[in-house]
């Protein structure tokens, strides 16, 4: 199993963070990229020629590692926001359409959506797991559900941000593909930890942020378009975008044909040099790690805490481990979530998020079992 790396990131034996799924911090070496990154925008008229263009291809080809596609198929993105509005420009799904989505799932594979229905033209159709809270079996059951016209495009995300649900995008996809349906996946909180296999998936998007799991920043995320939805117009219109729009060119609009790949849906001002090579340092050190066996790590330290938690019973509901992801354990509370819960925790220098009634906790690599079991004091001292 992959050892803990606190010695990677500035986090000290009395910090216990347990919020990646919020925000994680740098590791050491990225922090470091951003300071060169910073120096070199400071004297920009010492940067090599071509030297934005190598970034630019260098971030692209880390997030394709890690969902196994091919550079030509990610664009650079702001957020994931970003990537759904392009998706549903790109898609322009007919008026009827049946569109799947998650209750209270995250806002952005959802608003878009809302935004556009304002005059009813689709069919929001919002799924709720049963009391097992089996996200998988709720979303197969409204797939298939009997007199539903059939799923035109099912926008979700595969763990659910507040409880940490899992969904099995490959028996998603499958009862999709059976009616013709689309699938795209905010993967903001499985990128990096889950197997995300597009070749294997053939999903038709997949978005996802670098600023949480992948431990970069903010304002930097990538989408993927499969080959099929890469003729689309993008949102943004920019040079790059063209096959040929370039200031030292003798004559500027030489080829306005779009670009080929994803390439077009990249963002304007996507080579801003300081969060780009964060971004890819970020990447690069999680995938010389390797996903499995950081997804081994956390889910040994959300495990670990589940069995803390019940084995001092602390009054607190968690999903079975089947069917919640592996860096994510959310905790329930029979009463309610007592008010301020995460604050005072935070008194006591352990970090989780409270979301929507629940305490998101959310370790990474640079967590151990010490901090483990801090938690489970904290909460069993302040929950008693």
């Amino acid at each position: 199993m992959l050892d803990c790396l606190r010695d990677q990131f500035d986090v000290s034996r009395e910090v216990c963070y347990l919020n990646a799924a919020a925000w994680s911090p740098l590791p050491l070496v990225s922090v470091e990229a951003g300071r060169i990154g910073a120096a070199r925008k400071a004297r920009p008229w010492e940067a090599a020629g071509g030297f934005d263009e190598q970034q630019i291809a260098r971030a692209r080809t880390a997030a394709a590692a890690l969902i196994n596609a091919g550079p030509e198929d990610i664009a650079l993105i702001s957020s994931v926001g970003y990537g759904v509005s392009t998706a549903a420009k790109v898609l322009d799904l007919p008026a009827g359409s049946r569109i799947l989505l998650l209750d209270r799932d995250h806002t952005s594979p959802v608003l878009e959506w809302m935004a556009r229905n304002e005059d009813g033209r689709y069919e929001l159709d919002t799924v709720s797991p049963g009391e097992d809270r089996d996200w998988t079996a709720a979303v197969l059951e409204a797939i298939a559900r009997p007199g539903a016209k059939p799923v035109t495009l099912a926008s979700i995300s595969c763990i659910h941000w507040s409880d940490g649900g899992l969904i099995d995008l490959d028996q998603v996809q499958s009862a999709l593909k059976a009616q013709g349906g689309m699938l795209l996946v905010d993967a903001t909180h499985a990128a990096g930890v889950l197997d995300i296999d597009v070749e294997r998936l053939d999903p038709d998007f997949v978005i996802f942020p670098t600023y949480k799991w992948l431990l970069g920043p903010y304002g930097r995320a990538f989408l993927y378009a499969a080959p099929r939805h890469q003729q689309g117009v993008p949102l943004e219109q920019t040079s790059y975008g063209r096959k040929r729009v370039r200031a030292e060119d003798a004559e500027y609009f030489t080829d306005l044909d779009y670009a080929e790949g994803a390439r077009r849906y990249d963002m304007g001002e996507r080579d801003f040099w300081v969060s780009l090579d964060v971004a890819s340092t970020s990447i690069e050190l999680l995938l010389s790690w390797g996903i499995e066996p950081v997804r081994e790590r956390l889910a040994m330290l959300t495990r670990t805490i589940e069995q803390g938690l019940s084995e001092r019973q602390v009054p607190v509901s968690m999903l079975r481990e089947d069917l919640r992801a592996p860096n994510v354990l959310s905790l329930g509370f029979p009463e309610g979530m007592p008010d301020g819960l995460a604050k005072r925790l935070a008194e006591q220098n352990v970090h989780a998020a409270a979301r929507l009634g629940r305490l998101r906790i959310s370790p990474h690599v640079y967590n151990d079992e010490a901090d483990c079991e801090r938690c489970v004091e904290a909460l069993g001292a302040v929950l008693r």
